[in-house]
């Protein structure tokens, strides 16, 4: 049997987890000395009050190897095969953590895949790779066709400010931008594993409306192109990209999902984003 590990980088909720029936790894949280699990223990709302709040800017840990040990050994005991689909190793440390924790099951086939993606799109790898492991399909061709899969996605999003991305060194080639900008507001691309610069406007309006332009010219109509919408404590910007999108492409319902902390605390609050994949 093949088990599919996955970490809440993903946006994907216990809840979505527990129906999956995978295994959640959480991402550790840094905040005034303390340490958080963005699985149990803080929540996108819950970060953003405290980040609002606080006059030090947090850091993110990825999940200790610990954290895998317990589904490596159960694992290995059961002869199943293991598949972790991680996150970016650009932007994260989950892939070393996975790496590090499958190096004491050296009997066991633990398959770690850097997906060189993040947040729902993510998710919705993790979401494929169930599928394609219910489907009967061999531990090879899910974890080359997750790699195929994840090279098709496209991720454009929107900050209101760069502080975030420079500070938690997660800026990538958007670095070129900084200092620059003023009161521009930049639209960023997610691209091979980091953060590219794609334009900039002079209001997020006219950013909302720009966003919109380039993913209707890139995006596939109907639910094949897997459009996930993301946010940071900007309901309204997401509620209106919602409407005009799922107007555009033909779909009832886009998945509108808050930021999970872990990457809250590069993109700063009101980060706008939008995930989907095309062949």
């Amino acid at each position: 049997m093949i088990k599919i590990i996955a970490d809440t980088s993903s946006c994907l909720s216990l809840d979505q987890a527990k129906a999956l029936e995978i295994a959640m790894i959480p991402q550790i949280i840094e905040f005034g000395g303390e340490s958080f699990r963005d699985d149990t223990e803080i929540d996108g709302p819950t970060f953003l009050a405290k980040l609002q709040a606080s006059t030090s800017l947090p850091t993110t840990s990825a999940p200790p190897p610990a954290l895998y040990e317990p589904y490596f050994r159960k694992a290995m005991e059961a002869g199943d095969v293991v598949i972790v689909v991680c996150p970016s190793a650009e932007v994260s440390g989950t892939v070393r953590s996975a790496q590090v924790a499958a190096q004491d099951f050296p009997d066991a086939n633990i398959r770690v895949v850097d997906t060189k993606s993040i947040g729902p799109g993510l998710g919705t790898l993790v979401e494929t790779a169930v599928q394609w492991a219910r489907q009967g399909l061999d531990a090879n061709t899910i974890e080359r066709d997750l790699l195929d899969m994840a090279q098709c996605e496209h991720i454009y999003f929107l900050v209101d400010t760069l502080e975030y991305l420079q500070r938690g060194g997660r800026i990538g080639k958007a670095r070129a931008l900084f200092g620059s900008l003023l009161q521009m507001k930049p639209i960023l691309t997610f691209k091979d594993g980091h953060t590219e610069p794609v334009e900039s406007q002079r209001t997020k309006r006219k950013a909302i409306s720009r966003l919109i332009e380039i993913i209707l010219s890139e995006c596939p109509k109907g639910e094949k192109s897997h459009i996930k919408l993301m946010h940071g404590n900007a309901e309204e910007d997401a509620a209106f990209l919602n409407e005009e999108l799922s107007k555009a492409l033909g779909i009832s319902k886009i998945e509108l999902y808050f930021l999970p902390p872990a990457i809250l605390v590069h993109s700063g609050p009101g980060a706008l984003g939008v995930s989907f994949f095309r062949a």
